[in-house]
């Protein structure tokens, strides 16, 4: 299977920013000017999340974002919606982020069948169980050309993390820590010591790490142990702030990445 985000990691093997925000938010059609904006600032690999009424693995920043986005009004159709034109002006990969039961309501074919219609590359859904998406999944995500993206924590067995790396096709999100989602300022002994561990078992697919990742020290040190990291709480929690969209995109990016 080859679609944008093989060709990312084709291209470019380290330094890659991926930033996730929340659609729908902070107002409900800031999603297409959103991705328009972190693609025009160099971001080059963006994870729409898709709002959830219960969000379980993520912390208070994203939790907000998701119920501000569903009372401003945001849905999976709606969502669709905005993003049908999308690839008339974005060109890097994109993926959707969220829970499986939302999902699930949809309709799996018809939902994945309207990702490639939109052009989306891959889904993370942290909550899809490994066994239920390769016995009853896996075949119509292929038949889509959609990545099935798996995360994998300081936690994970080396059994479990190399039957995902086979499973995996795109790449395989790190989680940094056992918490849930939301800023830190630094990388521990204890997260060098995980990531150095998965990255000496030579895995056939690439690494980005998320979880944590708030500024240029964190998103520096993590891209130390893989091909990139991926921002979502600090980023969803500067696009609260005041100033216009475009603004604060941009100087949220060009605060953890300056040109070279």
């Amino acid at each position: 299977m080859n679609n944008r985000i093989n060709k990312l990691f084709q291209e470019k093997k380290e330094r890659i920013l991926s930033v996730y925000f929340t659609a729908g938010f902070p107002n409900l059609e800031d999603t297409v000017p959103t991705i328009q904006a972190l693609q025009k600032n160099g971001v080059e690999l963006i994870e729409i999340g898709m709002p959830f009424s219960d969000p379980v693995a993520d912390g208070p920043v994203i939790q907000h974002s998701s119920l501000v986005s569903l009372q401003n009004g945001m849905s999976i159709r709606k969502l669709f919606d905005q993003l049908k034109d999308i690839r008339q002006s974005v060109d890097i990969p994109l993926i959707l982020m969220g829970y499986i039961n939302p999902v699930l309501q949809y309709g799996v074919e018809a939902f994945c069948r309207k990702c490639r219609e939109i052009g989306i590359d891959g889904l993370i859904i942290p909550d899809l169980p490994l066994d239920v998406y390769e016995e009853e999944f896996k075949p119509i995500f292929e038949a889509n050309n959609l990545h099935n993206i798996f995360l994998i924590t300081p936690q994970t067995s080396e059994v479990r993390l190399r039957m995902i790396d086979s499973v995996s096709s795109g790449f395989i999100y790190m989680v940094s820590s056992n918490s849930t989602t939301g800023a830190k300022t630094s990388v521990s002994e204890f997260q060098k010591q995980y990531f150095e561990r998965v990255n000496s078992m030579k895995l056939q697919n690439p690494r980005m790490i998320g979880f944590g990742i708030s500024n240029a020290e964190t998103f520096e040190n993590a891209c130390q142990y893989a091909a990139g990291a991926i921002i979502g709480s600090a980023f969803v929690k500067a696009m609260e702030g005041a100033g216009t969209l475009e603004q604060k995109v941009s100087d949220f990016i060009h605060s953890i990445v300056t040109e070279a």
